[in-house]
């Protein structure tokens, strides 16, 4: 068979694996029965297979089987949209019971005429004094209020991201990111033209070492970072770390661009707080409220103001004028503040409740966040074990998705504990550590 010939099969396998007709978990046949099934050369079978595994579109290891990859729809660099699994610990949106009639009564009359009429009206990217007002003092925390004339809004906190980025970094421009790190900030930087640089983690955090060694092998522009409930990790940054970081990166004279839409479930304040004229801070609505009511929030230096302010608008990234009035409605009345409350309390069950099943195994955990990070033993590998889980209809995420530089990642996957009901996270749990306990003797074979 001729180079482009396998090449067109591979493809075959590809669009049914993107048509759905493949799904994540479901095994290929043996090499030998595909070449059979096929009428093809063993040797063309491996070579289909090898393409496969090339791009990420299936996993295997000799002696357990070839799967469709957990990954296989989404490409390795980002989480793909809720795919409707029965227990879903990949996305990390956390819902309560009661969240819904909160918001609902919050909202009550914004349907009324004289409401919706200004709800629907034209926004803009700095929004109104009263909406500035109240913001200021919902994103206060701490040591930390930021001056109501410094707030930039964006619809979402990727939005958010993305202008903040395009402000400071040039393209074809470097940013320093933690080398593993939310995993969306990959396609924005690569759409905006900007190379990121993997720098250095310890148990503490991104490496101060790390970000002065980066930026002298070649400059960076800025560095992005979640000091807070860090993604997928869940560490927050101690404050002697913190203080490292901060003297290293005032020395480089390097902004920094704060990702703290996870903070509200700590009580530790933005790096901001010490360092008002070096960060950019991130923040959003989605994780507090709801995903299907978004917000961004940029606190930048008001030396960087104009510059964030000119990303949002060439970029297209102006709220809308409807959830302006919402949040407006929810910051005000105290919604917010006790959906925030609430989540922190649910967040802490979660923990409790993971932590009991999956004793004995190695993780790494923070009793305050929504998820937690999954060392896995030596006969699994990430991949494999996500591809098995969705097997058993339970979505995980694998490591590669939050590492910056390929080939890079360790072996472990995130579980995201937001979404299902607590009958669902047990259940899920359960059948994890079962997974977990499973030698490699028990895995089926591929010949």
């Amino acid at each position: 068979m001729s180079k482009s010939a396998y090449l067109k099969l591979a493809d075959t396998i590809a669009a049914e694996i993107a048509a759905g007709v493949l799904k994540p978990g479901d095994r290929l046949p043996p090499q030998r029965s595909f070449a059979y099934e096929r009428k093809i050369a063993v040797s063309t079978a491996s070579r289909v297979y090898a393409e496969l595994l090339r791009r990420g579109l299936v996993v295997g290891e000799v002696g357990r089987g070839t799967f469709i990859s957990g990954e296989a729809r989404r490409g390795a660099s980002a989480p793909s949209e809720p795919r409707g699994i029965r227990i879903d610990l990949e996305f990390n949106y956390p819902m309560l019971a009661v969240q819904t009639a909160l918001i609902a009564k919050s909202l009550d009359g914004l349907e009324k005429p004289a409401a919706l009429d200004a709800a629907l009206r034209q926004a803009t990217s700095v929004g109104t004094p009263a909406i500035r007002s109240l913001a200021a003092a919902f994103l206060s925390q701490g040591a930390w209020s930021p001056d109501p004339e410094q707030l930039v809004f964006t619809g979402n906190g990727r939005q958010s991201i993305a202008a903040a980025l395009a402000a400071v970094v040039p393209t074809g421009g470097r940013c320093g990111v933690e080398a593993l790190t939310y995993p969306f900030i990959k396609g924005i930087a690569a759409r905006l033209g900007i190379t990121l640089v993997s720098l250095a983690m310890d148990e503490g955090g991104v490496r101060p070492d790390a970000v002065r060694k980066a930026h002298h092998e070649a400059h960076l522009s800025a560095i992005y970072i979640q000091p807070a409930i860090h993604n997928p990790l869940g560490m927050t940054m101690t404050s002697a770390r913190r203080s490292d970081l901060l003297h290293v990166v005032e020395n480089l004279d390097l902004p920094i661009i704060e990702d703290h839409v996870y903070g509200f479930l700590d009580d530790e304040p933005p790096l901001a707080a010490h360092a008002p004229d070096r960060c950019i801070v991130i923040d959003s609505l989605s994780k507090k409220a709801a995903p299907g009511l978004t917000l961004g929030f940029i606190v930048p230096p008001q030396r960087l103001r104009e510059g964030v302010l000119a990303s949002v608008r060439s970029g297209g990234w102006t709220a809308s004028g409807f959830a302006f009035a919402a949040a407006e409605r929810m910051m005000g009345d105290g919604t917010l503040a006790e959906l925030a409350r609430l989540k922190r309390l649910d967040a802490q069950a979660r923990q409790n409740l993971a932590a009991d099943r999956l004793s004995g195994f190695e993780i790494q955990a923070n009793a305050k966040c929504y998820h937690l990070w999954l060392t896995l033993p030596p006969h699994w590998r990430s991949q494999s074990f996500v591809a098995a889980a969705a097997r058993r209809d339970i979505a995980l995420t694998p490591s590669t998705t939050f590492a910056v530089t390929p080939g890079h990642a360790p072996n472990a996957v995130r579980l995201a504990l937001a979404a299902p009901t607590m009958d669902q996270l047990d259940s899920g749990l359960n059948t994890l550590a079962a997974m977990l306990n499973t030698s490699e003797h028990d895995f089926d074979s591929t010949e």
